[in-house]
């Protein structure tokens, strides 16, 4: 898909936020959801969604939005620190197909990184165990300060 086109109402991440389809949440507040990805790069990789936006990618966001999510995703990364004491965290937001963008609903990942683990392949990898991601969710949301 390129940068342009109509939102889908049905991508997974709305269906996830309308609790449609499970995930293992970490949180939420009344504008932003965070959830552990189900194709995890590295233990603890996380995704904050807006759950009101039609955003399709960062070009399409409204500022307020952006903002929202930003704070929610600064607030994830405290927490999986405090959870999972990474040596260094990746923030990153993927904008069309091209760039590596699967799921076309605005969402940025929080990636924990540690120098002796290989960060897993984009959109490619295996699917996590979800009694593990639920059992992370807890732990990274235990520390997420309100």
């Amino acid at each position: 898909m390129s940068l342009d086109g109509a939102y889908e109402r049905d991508n997974i991440f709305a269906k996830i936020v309308r609790g449609e389809i499970p995930a293992a949440r970490i949180g939420e507040d009344e504008k932003t959801l965070a959830f552990m990805d189900a194709f995890p790069q590295s233990r603890g990789h996380a995704l904050v969604v807006h759950k009101t936006s039609r955003a399709r990618n960062l070009l399409d966001v409204e500022q307020d939005e952006l903002a929202e999510i930003m704070n929610t995703t600064q607030r994830v990364a405290r927490a999986v620190r405090r959870a999972l004491e990474p040596e260094g965290i990746m923030i990153a937001q993927f904008n069309g197909s091209a760039a590596g963008q699967t799921v076309f609903h605005l969402h940025v990942h929080i990636i924990p990184r540690w120098r002796d683990a290989p960060l897993g392949r984009h959109a490619g990898g295996a699917m996590g165990d979800m009694n593990e991601l639920n059992a992370l969710a807890r732990q990274i949301a235990e520390r997420l300060e309100r």
